[in-house]
C-alpha cells in the first residue's frame, strides 16, 4: 500500500485485487501532475462545481482523490472499478457519492469538467470521445494526460477532430497533460465501433465466420498469431461440457469451442467490458442461441463455483497498462484450477519464453506441450484431486 498526498488530503491507494508483494503503484506521474493542475499549482485552480467525468482512472485513484466532488467515473476494467470501491472505502468516502459506469454504459448528459487518462488503445479513446462528445458544451473544461511515451501525435489528432482544438503541456517526470478547447461547430458523428470482419481459413470451426469487437478488445483489426495457432488445436471433446473461454477477448475462442462441440456450454469470462461485449456478439452471429452461453465481466473465474467447470481455455495477458508482469496469468491459473472438477483440463496458450509450463506444474502437478512452434506453445494440465498449493 502506497499513500498519495494531495491538497484535497492523503490517501492510501492500492491495485485490485490486493497483493503486499506487489511493489506496483495505484498512480503514477501522469496522475499526479493531472491532479497539480486541478488544484491549481501550476496554474489556476479548476472550478470543479460542475459535473466531473473521470474517463480511463486506472486504480481509483483520481476518483478517490475528487470523491468529495462527486465524479463520475467511466472505466472498461471490472479490477479497476473494483479497486476504485477499495480505495474509496479505505479513505472514508461515502460511495454512494461516486457514480461508477462502464464504457458500456450511456455517459452523463452534461460534462463540465472532462478529465481523460489516455488509454493504451487508440480505439478505445476514439470510441469514449465520440461518446462523450454530445455532453461536453463549450464552457467544458478538458484535460488528458498520461506518460509521454503514450501521447502521440494520432492521439491528439482525435481529440482534435472530435472535441476542439489541441495543445500539450510541457513534460514533467516524464508526463504530459493534453488541453482541449469544445469546439461546438464540430459535426457531430456516431462511434465507427464495433468492427466486424471474416476470419482466414485453415484455423478449424471458426474458418471464415465473422467476429464482432468493440473499441480496445486485443487485436481488433486481425486474427492474432497466437490465437490463430490456438485454434488450429483446441480440443476435440464431445458431449456435454462446461467450457469456460477465460480472457475472452472477443469470443473467438470460445465460440469455435461452441462449434465443434454442439452439446457444449460456454462461460465467456473477461474482466473487461468491451471484450464481453464482443464475445457475446461474436458468439449470437456465429452460434443459433438455445442458452448454450454465459457472459461473465469479472476477476477471471472468481465467482464461479468450485468443481463446475469441465475446460478451461486461456490466452492469458503478460502485462496490466504498461507494466509486464505475470500476477494476471498467475490468477487466472489459480482461478481455473479452483473451478475445475476434477478430471478437468486447463488449456493455455503462450509466448514460449514466459515459462507457464513451471508455474503450471506447481498447481497442478502436471503439465504437457500439446503443440508448439518457434514462438508458441499450447500446454495442457489435468486438475487432480485436491487442489495444489498456490
Amino acid at each position: 500500500m502506497n499513500r498519495l498526498t494531495t491538497s484535497w488530503g492523503a490517501f492510501d491507494l492500492t491495485r485490485f485485487p490486493e497483493d503486499p508483494r506487489d511493489r506496483l503503484r495505484a498512480w503514477d506521474a501522469a496522475d499526479e501532475y493531472l491532479l497539480r493542475h486541478l488544484q491549481g499549482i501550476d496554474a489556476e485552480p479548476v472550478d470543479l462545481s460542475g459535473s466531473v467525468v473521470v474517463v480511463g482512472d486506472r486504480w481509483g485513484a483520481l476518483v478517490t482523490s475528487l470523491a468529495d466532488h462527486r465524479p463520475t467515473q467511466i472505466t472498461d476494467s471490472f479490477l479497476t472499478r473494483q479497486a476504485t470501491r477499495a480505495n474509496l472505502a479505505r479513505s472514508g468516502v461515502d460511495p454512494g457519492g461516486v457514480r461508477l459506469l462502464s464504457t458500456r454504459d450511456t455517459p452523463p448528459d452534461r460534462i463540465d469538467v472532462l478529465l481523460i487518462r489516455v488509454p493504451k488503445s487508440l480505439a478505445l479513446l476514439e470510441d469514449q470521445l465520440h461518446r462523450l462528445a454530445p455532453g461536453v458544451h463549450p464552457d467544458t473544461v478538458v484535460v488528458g494526460t498520461g506518460m509521454v511515451t503514450e501521447i502521440h501525435t494520432s492521439t491528439l489528432k482525435l481529440f482534435e477532430q472530435i472535441l476542439g482544438p489541441t495543445r500539450t503541456s510541457l513534460a514533467a517526470k516524464k508526463a504530459r497533460l493534453i488541453f482541449c478547447t469544445p469546439d461546438p461547430g464540430l459535426a457531430r458523428v456516431g462511434s465507427p465501433w464495433p468492427r466486424s470482419h471474416a476470419l482466414p481459413s485453415g484455423i478449424g470451426a471458426m474458418s471464415g465466420r465473422t467476429v464482432t469487437n468493440h473499441a480496445g478488445v486485443f487485436c481488433a483489426e486481425r486474427l492474432d498469431i497466437g490465437t490463430r495457432f490456438f485454434l488450429q488445436h483446441l480440443p476435440q471433446h464431445r458431449g456435454p461440457e462446461r467450457i469456460a473461454d477465460l480472457g475472452c477477448g472477443n469470443g473467438v475462442v470460445g465460440t469455435a469451442a461452441a462449434l465443434a462441440n454442439p452439446e457444449a456450454r460456454v462461460l465467456f469470462a473477461d474482466e473487461s467490458y468491451q471484450a464481453v461485449a464482443s464475445a457475446e456478439a461474436t458468439f449470437r452471429a456465429n452460434v443459433e442461441s438455445d442458452g448454450r452461453a454465459e457472459f461473465l465481466v469479472g476477476d477471471g473465474l472468481a465467482g464461479v463455483p468450485a468443481g463446475t467447470v469441465d475446460l478451461v481455455l486461456n490466452n492469458p495477458p503478460f502485462h496490466t497498462h504498461q507494466a509486464t508482469t505475470d500476477a494476471t496469468a498467475w490468477r487466472m491459473f489459480t482461478g481455473s484450477r479452483d473451478a475445475l472438477r476434477p478430471g478437468g483440463e486447463l488449456w493455455v496458450v503462450g509466448n514460449r519464453h514466459l515459462g507457464y509450463h513451471i508455474k503450471l506444474r506447481r498447481l497442478f502437478g502436471n503439465c504437457e506441450i500439446v503443440a508448439s512452434n518457434p514462438k508458441f506453445v499450447i500446454l495442457r494440465s489435468v486438475r487432480n484431486g485436491p487442489r495444489g498449493r498456490g
